[in-house]
């Protein structure tokens, strides 16, 4: 469609900060070329008096949901409203709602300015792989396998697919398609959507940095089982090693052994007296000094991720092509190994043995909805900083759904590659296999599953390829993490950090490695199973509670979907709307009331942790969250006017976000 400009259009549109290459008293409208935005970088061409938007007209999406409109002003260049004879005498005076940019001289015709653009993913693929990535990390083999036959089984997958059909999915989608329109990390990106909220940005950066104080630990752990896997006996088989006791027992052994009510088993014993040594430490209030070997491991975990992600999307999106790839490799190699294993038929059995009696228990429900929204990971600013590289009508649509269904998918295939297993440890122990499962979190991979592994033919070999997978799976959600924190600070300052991204991804490993120093004490291993209990769970559930509710109900649920059908073409349905503005905010407080009402006992191996470790917890959950409220006092202190304009100013997006018009790129609040 052909926008024609008439009389009192004939001022072109000038960008959020415009080019000074206008002197006074020339006059602008000769040369009729409109250059590169240095802010959006896009190709502006002026015909005549003629415009080319290409998608369309932004008018009819300016509407926003407080009341406030986006007007395309036609203010001159000199700002004093001379439409006819306007001069470029003042280019900085410029201030318009939807803008571009003029140039003038003789060389503006034959050539346009080429002005540093926002990096892209290189390819679609690599932003799938990323994504994919992130949401399938050590949680989908460990947690939802356990959480599965806890709660009924088969019966499970019930409300697993309702929470996810309902909460999870949508809130995944909407994190895509914010961070794809808008273009800008988890902080800068509320200027555009509703100022007061910019809080959550702050709480979601700190939140990322207590997962790198305690997630590359767990890869720390990883990867001494990787490096100790490198020899013709694994060293979990036998008791024959410094660290074990005489507790020390194995089933497997040839000869006839009883097992007592104190006998442990060799793969625990080199867990917790070999790389955890937690029997050097009596809890939280005495740790102990620090392992030289976990140190030197997560020292090696962060040299890697430095170096994956030091230059930006454009190396992070090659190097996912490994690691986010390679697991589904392993998984179905250990997969096929599983189900050839004698009793492998019996941990299948009692994985997917329905207990329907156990849908009318809440508990069920809260798990399953907590296990989805965690697989996911909406709130931790990583959907919106891969979706802000994307392309401005990407199908973050369709990507959205191919993703989250293959996360499901993986978390479901786990469960067989784990109690296949399972099923032969019970057959072998001569045991039912609910005495084997008993295990949960790290402990059924770094024990159970370790075990298992140390006496099947070709051990060494799939001891390797199991860690090997670990690694691979941590080291993608590690990379994601750590790049929303990245292109956050980014994006909010661009005039420090902007050309200067190696420096600050260094000194945040070095921050995060500082960090971690705790939990690779002897104790270290109860400060992880403390951060993992409260340091994240319900404080991203309540950031992501506050974020749909600011979207939905402030931005307006109106408005975001006119944004969704300026990138795509169609407009979300009525079901994307009613669970957007109902259904995923009920959701998530559902969990977080569950969560605050019934807070978990934590014990760890023979550790029982003591009451002000909970409130401790809860302090570390806080820390984080706290920085909405404080946010949202600053900003009603320092907008001027009185209360009930400053609030409406709050909620008012402030800056302008570029849409693309074919080979223009304009600016609409």
């Amino acid at each position: 469609m052909e926008k024609k400009a008439t009389s009192n259009e004939t001022q072109p549109l000038t960008s959020k900060k415009d080019i000074s290459d206008c002197n006074e008293g020339e006059d602008c409208k000769e040369n009729g070329l409109l250059i590169r935005n240095p802010k959006s970088a896009l190709r502006l061409m002026e015909d005549g008096n003629k415009i080319h938007p290409g998608q369309g007209n932004k008018e009819e999406a300016a509407q926003i949901s407080n009341g406030y409109s986006g007007v395309q002003s036609s203010v001159p260049c000199n700002g004093m409203g001379e439409v006819e004879d306007a001069q470029c005498t003042n280019p900085a005076a410029t201030t318009t709602t939807t803008t571009t940019s003029t140039t003038c001289g003789a060389e503006g015709q034959q050539q346009l300015m080429e002005l540093e653009d926002r990096e892209t993913w290189s390819k679609k693929i690599d932003f799938l792989l990323s994504v994919i990535g992130y949401a399938v990390d050590l949680g989908n083999v460990w947690r939802f396998p356990y959480i599965c036959y806890q709660n009924g089984g088969g019966a499970f997958l019930i409300p697993y697919t309702i929470m996810a059909i309902f909460g999870g999915i949508p809130l995944f989608y909407m994190e895509l398609a914010l961070g794809q329109y808008h273009r800008n990390g988890c902080i800068s990106i509320w200027r555009k959507i509703c100022p007061i909220f910019k809080g959550i940005g702050f709480a979601i950066c700190v939140i990322n940095l207590y997962v790198a104080s305690y997630y590359n630990t767990i890869m720390a752990w990883v990867f001494y089982y990787l490096v100790s896997s490198f020899t013709t006996e694994l060293p979990w088989t036998s008791c024959n090693n410094a660290w074990n006791t005489g507790n020390c027992t194995t089933y497997f052994s040839k000869d006839n052994v009883s097992w007592a009510l104190h006998s442990i088993s060799p793969a625990e014993e080199f867990y917790t007296r070999q790389v955890l040594q937690v029997h050097r430490s009596n809890g939280l209030d005495d740790l102990g000094g620090i392992s030289w070997q976990l140190t030197l491991c997560l020292l090696l975990i962060f040299i890697i991720v430095y170096f994956s992600i030091w230059k930006g999307v454009k190396t992070s999106g090659k190097v996912v092509w490994v690691t986010a790839t390679f697991p589904y490799v392993i998984l179905f190699i250990l997969l096929v190994r599983g189900a050839t294993l004698p009793g492998a038929w019996r941990g299948v059995l009692y994985y997917l043995k329905p207990e329907w009696q156990k849908l009318l228990a809440t508990e069920v429900w809260v798990d399953a909805a907590a296990q989805i929204f965690f697989s996911l990971g909406p709130g931790f600013g990583v959907l919106l900083a891969y979706a802000s590289y994307n392309k401005f009508h990407n199908n973050c649509y369709q990507d959205a759904l191919v993703t989250s269904t293959v996360n499901c998918l993986t978390s479901f295939v786990s469960g067989f590659v784990i109690f296949t297993v399972l099923g032969y440890m019970a057959e072998m122990r001569n045991e039912d296999v609910s005495e084997v499962a008993k295990d949960m979190g790290p402990s059924l991979l770094f024990i159970t599953y370790a075990e298992a592994i140390a006496n099947m033919p070709a051990s060494t070999f799939f001891a390797i390829i199991f860690f090997l997978m670990l690694l691979t799976l941590g080291l993608d959600s590690t990379f994601a993490g750590l790049e929303g924190v990245i292109t956050g600070v980014l994006d909010e300052f661009p005039h420090v950090w902007s050309k200067r991204r190696e420096f600050f991804v260094l000194g945040l490993i070095i921050i995060c490695f500082l960090g971690s120093l705790a939990t690779l004490t002897f104790g270290g291993a109860y400060v992880v199973k403390l951060f993992e209990e409260y340091a994240t769970g319900p404080a991203v559930l309540t950031v992501v509670f506050l974020e749909a509710v600011a979207v939905a109900w402030f931005y307006g649920i109106t408005q975001f979907c006119n944004d969704v059908k300026e990138m795509l073409g169609f407009t979300p349905g009525w079901y994307w709307r009613v669970c957007w503005v109902a259904i995923s905010p009920i959701f998530l407080l559902f969990v977080t009331c569950s969560f605050l009402s019934n807070p978990p006992e934590l014990r760890l191996f023979d550790y029982n942790y003591p009451y002000w470790t909970t409130v401790l917890g809860y302090c570390i959950g806080t820390s984080s969250i706290i920085c909405i409220p404080l946010y949202m006092v600053y900003r009603l202190i320092i907008t001027p006017g009185t209360l009930k304009e400053r609030i409406l100013k709050s909620i008012t997006p402030e800056t302008a976000t570029e849409i693309p018009f074919g080979d223009i790129r304009m600016n609409a609040v």
